[in-house]
This record gives structure tokens, sequence and C-alpha cells, in this order.
């Protein structure tokens, strides 16, 4: 199996505080892979180095077959932490500042309406949009460019069950088009619906990596990996 993203010894220091700690992931070709750690663990400062937000202290990325390089980005789409949505401005027009921003067609914008379910949304202002239509809308703003890799950042923080449901739901659709996928999460529940390849993180340390099977009990084994691993978390 391809894999069309690794990591090789990622490092980051804030000061003297040791964040990631020698991090090597693979990430197979057109699936879904679930970084799951507590809170503080490093998902977060993990996934703003590998969209280019942060650079590592040392180590490196391969991206596609090469050493990562920031012109890579134009095949990578994330959403960290709050989506970049303009709160005046409707679905459409915030979808049409992104596509001018990285140069893109704006013919895809319907496509991309249609396929995170926004297309009746009309001349209503994002900053009226629910959380989970917000959620959706910075999904689509990571789809601009048609992206190989789309990353996510606990994508299901505050959403309803329907609107996980919904994500769900896009996540499979993505997986269809040849799109891999990064999720971040400490929702185990969703994980198990999501993933085909499951990875540990606590203390800034990988702690273990491998296929989801989908019948391994993962709240069990996640816990047990990090009792092993003497990482205690509330």
């Amino acid at each position: 199996m391809t894999n069309l993203l690794e990591t090789k010894s990622i490092v980051k220091k804030f000061k003297d505080q040791l964040v990631l700690d020698g991090i090597n992931i693979h990430i197979p070709e057109n699936k879904v892979y679930c970084l799951l750690g507590p809170n503080g663990a490093g998902k977060t400062t993990l996934m703003k180095i590998l969209t280019g937000m942060i650079p590592a202290s040392s180590g490196q990325i391969e991206f596609a077959g090469h050493k990562w390089t920031r012109s890579d980005l134009a095949s990578i789409g994330s959403l960290i932490e709050n989506a970049p949505i303009y709160g005046n401005l409707t679905a459409k027009e915030n979808l049409q500042v992104v596509c001018r921003l990285r140069g893109s067609d704006e013919t895809e914008i319907s496509d991309i309406l249609r396929t995170v379910g926004l297309s009746n949304t009309g001349k209503k202002l994002t900053r009226n949009f629910s959380l989970g239509m917000k959620e959706r809308l910075g999904i689509g703003l990571a789809l601009v460019g048609h992206p190989k890799l789309l990353i996510l950042d606990e994508p299901t923080n505050g959403l309803d069950p329907l609107g996980i449901q919904q994500l769900r739901n896009l996540i499979a659709e993505f997986k269809q088009k040849d799109i891999t996928i990064i999720i971040s999460s400490h929702m185990l529940s969703e994980v198990e619906h999501l993933a085909d390849n499951i990875g540990i993180i606590g203390n800034g340390k990988l702690l273990s990596e491998q296929p989801y099977d989908h019948e391994t009990n993962l709240e069990l084994f996640f816990n047990s990996t990090l009792e092993k691993a003497g990482v205690v978390y509330a």
C-alpha cells in the first residue's frame, strides 16, 4: 500500500517544552487515518506542522514520494480549530474568496456546496448558520482546489447527533473521490465508524499505529496503550 504522507522523526519544542518527540506517522493513500490522543497530546501541533502553519523544530515530512515543500499545500486542504469564515458573507461568497486567494476556478463552487449540503443556503449570511453548517462550510473551504489530502482537526467537536451523522456521510463520500483524510479526535465512538488506520499519541510520542479492523474494542485498546506508556489524563 502506498503512503501519501510520512513524517520522519518530527520534533517540536516551544522554548523548553517538548511537545512532539520524534513522530513517525504513515498515511496510506485513499484511507481515513484517525489520530487519537487525550487533550494536550500534540495532535493539533502535528497537524499545524503538516499544513505549514508552524515549522517543526527538526525532522522531515514526505508527501507523494518527495520531500514536502510549501508548494505541496496546493494539494492539501485543512480545517484546524475554527473555520475561517466571514460572517457577513454567504457560503458561496466565502468560497469565492478562497478560490481567488488560491487561484482556483470558481466553477467548482456549485459542486462543493452540493457536496457539503449547503446548496440551498442562498443569501443567508454565515453568521446565522448553525454550528454544523459552519463546520460543513469549513470543510467546503478546505476542498477548494481538489486536494489529495484533507486534514480535519476535531471536526465533530460541538456537533449534535445529526451534524455528526452528516459529517460521517461526507467523509465516506470523500473516500469515494480518492481523497486521503487525516482526522484528529478524542471521540472514540466516532473513530470506530470512520477509521481505516489509527495512530495514538500520548505525551508527544506516537505510541501505536496500525490498521483498524472495526472489531477491536477501541476504548479498551486506547486506554491500555496509554496505560502501558504511563500516560495519565483526566
